[in-house]
């Protein structure tokens, strides 16, 4: 009897962490200036579930097939884009002129994209964001926001021999 009280026990940890995280959605979202929709929701979750992921639309409507969720792309696009206007998401431009969106965590990064694969690096280099603020001071700018995305060939792909161009 003892193993089905703990499995019991851990059943009921279980859905009060999903509940726990399931307010913090809504509450996130409700911080945002959103009304709170089942869509948004389960949007929310799937980006803070995959940590520093790079999303394109499709990317989050793939994760809500797998998961056999009932929202439709044009949703997922429309939701992304008000993510967005809300400060939620970033979009950013990396590969092909594609879309992708990624949880907007208050801290600012920059990113080496590699044109092979794809793969996504995401770095802060004080170096870098020093001679950024310099720069700005000479030509008399004041910087409201930036964006640094550097393309070469990833390790894995130089070690495949793909590097050339």
């Amino acid at each position: 009897m003892k193993d089905k009280n703990h499995s019991a026990d851990n059943g009921a940890a279980t859905r009060r962490a999903e509940d726990a995280n399931h307010m913090a959605h809504r509450q996130r979202i409700k911080e945002a200036g959103l009304k709170v929709t089942l869509p948004r929701v389960k949007i929310l979750r799937i980006l803070e579930a995959q940590g520093q992921r790079h999303f394109s639309a499709e990317d989050v409507y793939r994760e809500l097939l797998q998961e056999n969720e009932n929202i439709g792309l044009a949703t997922v696009y429309r939701v992304l884009t008000q993510f967005e206007s809300a400060a939620l998401v970033c979009r950013h431009h990396f590969e092909s002129g594609q879309s992708v969106f990624e949880l907007n965590r208050g801290r600012h990064h920059d990113h080496l994209v590699c044109m092979r694969c794809g793969t996504v690096v995401e770095f802060v280099e004080e170096t870098i964001e020093r001679c950024q603020r310099e720069i700005a001071a000479r030509y008399g700018f004041q910087i409201e926001e930036h964006s640094l995305v550097m393309h070469g060939i990833c390790p894995n792909c130089q070690a495949r021999g793909r590097g050339q161009p």
